[in-house]
């Protein structure tokens, strides 16, 4: 396995600061799956693989930090979507090193952030970015994310000018995609029946 960073150098945040719209407007980090809520499934499955954990969240504050990790809410007005949890994630984190990963992913892979970060030290890069291979070219993954503290604000100017596409932001760092070969592991439930297909 190639060189990759420490765990005690990486944050990471659970993305559950949606509208949740597709959802039915519900807030989807509490819907339950398998029995409890998607983003505990999220944290637990994260936990082992990071130095610290937060949740990013806008509604229910008090049914997230029931989990028994710290909260952020984003800093800007009107869930402006992914990239302000991002920015949360950022603002909050005391590590050289932040991973995102949404909370209606319950089985992203187990070594998500160890070959991410391998990737981002070969690369020599500030992003690096999950990808699955779709019709034979790499598609991201963009919630699947592991940045450098540092590039907060460079975040925030983006969005201040209105920007909001995590891909045209990343693709203006140093960046680098990181292959997968099961596409499943990154399924995400945007609706209810979604949300069924997963097993609940």
């Amino acid at each position: 396995m190639p060189e990759t960073l420490p765990r005690q150098h990486i944050t990471g945040v659970v993305l559950a600061g949606g509208r949740g719209s597709r959802m039915g407007g519900v807030d989807k980090g509490l819907q339950p799956w398998q029995g409890e809520p998607l983003a505990l499934h999220a944290l637990r499955r994260l936990q082992p693989q990071v130095g610290h954990l937060l949740i990013n969240a806008n509604r229910n504050r008090e049914d997230y930090a029931a989990m028994g990790v710290p909260v952020c809410a984003d800093a800007l007005p009107d869930h402006p979507g992914p990239l302000a949890g991002f920015l949360a994630g950022l603002t909050h984190c005391s590590t050289p090193w932040l991973v995102t990963v949404p909370c209606d992913s319950p089985r992203f892979p187990a070594d998500l952030v160890e070959r991410l970060a391998a990737a981002a030290l070969q690369a020599g890069a500030e992003v690096a970015m999950a990808a699955t291979t779709e019709d034979g070219r790499l598609q991201p993954q963009p919630v699947f994310c592991l940045l450098q503290a540092g590039l907060q604000g460079s975040l925030l100017a983006f969005l201040q000018a209105g920007g909001r596409k995590i891909d045209r932001w990343t693709g203006e760092q140093r960046h680098v995609l990181v292959p997968f070969d099961d596409a499943s592991a990154f399924f995400n439930a945007n609706t209810p029946e979604d949300l069924r297909a997963t097993g609940r």
